[in-house]
């Protein structure tokens, strides 16, 4: 098996790979910018296949940290629309466009935020969402995160707005992600998208992801509840502003 031997990839797919560490650490909107990085070189089902067999490793430590603490009732609405989400992609992928499905991504970060900024205006909220908003957030996180992955801010629509207990939120985001990514195993097999050079690639880059996994569960355990949610917030704004820009680019070519 030979490596990607193109320098150009490296200084593009180490930070990406830094930023995956942080966000299966607990800090998820980070690992959004990862697979746009690498699309910046490579197709973006090629990017998303090169990182996913990184992304399964740091899953299966994430989901071990946080085995204890996470929230049955969300995984149990969004796994089942989740597991849709990724079927529909697989029967799409050939047809759908990525600056499309970025551009929505990144409006449904952008109304996230804009929600959890003029929230306190609104009517009172139930304490618990319905499951069928669930299965729908779940279904397009599935859809998203199998295509370009970026399954975070439909996830973030419909689990953020709860405002779970931190460590709770970080063990079900993990737990959401870690079953998502192992479905996606069959899909990019089916659709070509493994390769000999593009694995070992994967493998090389394991002691960075794993370190920088590590990283991100010690910042996640030391930062304070409220200052958590703020740079949450702060990082889907960013990143919805970049996936819109991103998006409207790539239509208006």
């Amino acid at each position: 098996m030979t490596l990607i031997a193109d320098p150009l990839f490296y200084l593009v797919a180490v930070p990406a790979v830094v930023f995956l560490g942080l966000s299966k650490g607990g800090f998820s909107g980070i690992g959004m910018v990862s697979t746009p990085m690498l699309s910046l070189i490579l197709p973006p089902l090629e990017a998303a296949a090169i990182l996913l067999p990184i992304i399964l490793i740091q899953d299966a430590m994430s989901v071990w940290v946080y085995r204890r603490v996470w929230d049955p009732w969300n995984l149990k609405v969004m796994i089942p629309g989740c597991v849709v989400g990724v079927g529909a992609a697989w029967l799409f992928a050939a047809y759908m466009s990525t600056g499309a499905i970025r551009l929505v991504v990144g409006l449904i970060a952008l109304g996230f935020v804009a929600y959890a900024v003029f929230r306190h205006y609104l009517p009172g909220e139930p304490p618990r969402p319905r499951a069928s908003h669930g299965v729908f957030w779940g279904g397009l996180s599935g859809f998203t995160t199998t295509l370009i992955q970026i399954g975070a801010p439909p996830y973030y629509a419909f689990v953020l707005p709860q405002r779970l207990p931190k460590m709770i939120y970080v063990g079900t985001t993990v737990m959401f992600f870690a079953a998502a990514n192992t479905m996606k195993i069959v899909p990019y097999f089916a659709l070509g998208q493994f390769s000999t050079a593009g694995l070992a690639t994967s493998f090389a880059l394991f002691p960075l992801a794993i370190l920088c996994n590590m990283l991100g569960i010690w910042l996640v355990r030391i930062t304070p509840e409220a200052l958590f949610y703020q740079i949450t917030n702060v990082i889907v704004f960013l990143l919805g502003c970049e996936l819109t820009r991103q998006g409207l680019t790539e239509l208006l070519r």
